[in-house]
């Protein structure tokens, strides 16, 4: 899979895009806060916050016992196209 089908597959889903664009208001959120904003369980979010590390569109930093996830700041010049116009 190309790094574009693999962001392409990556932004195709809804929620996922809700992550996105909850990041990028807030530039960096847990991943309880996200699965709270989102409805669905920790682990639902985490294997959506998964396919978008994957794809290279979120970065995560520990600090402690919490994992901050954001958007990154290389990610594929596609995603950042798509990213734009949300």
């Amino acid at each position: 899979m190309t790094v574009n089908e693999r962001v392409l597959k990556a932004l195709a889903n809804r929620r996922r895009l809700t992550i996105v664009t909850i990041l990028k208001r807030r530039r960096s959120a847990t991943v309880g806060e996200l699965a709270a904003a989102l409805k669905v369980t920790l682990p639902t979010t985490s294997k959506h916050l998964a396919m978008l590390s994957t794809a290279e569109v979120v970065e995560y930093e520990r600090q402690s016992l919490n994992v901050f996830y954001h958007l990154a700041d290389d990610m594929p010049v596609i995603a950042r196209a798509v990213i734009k116009h949300l």
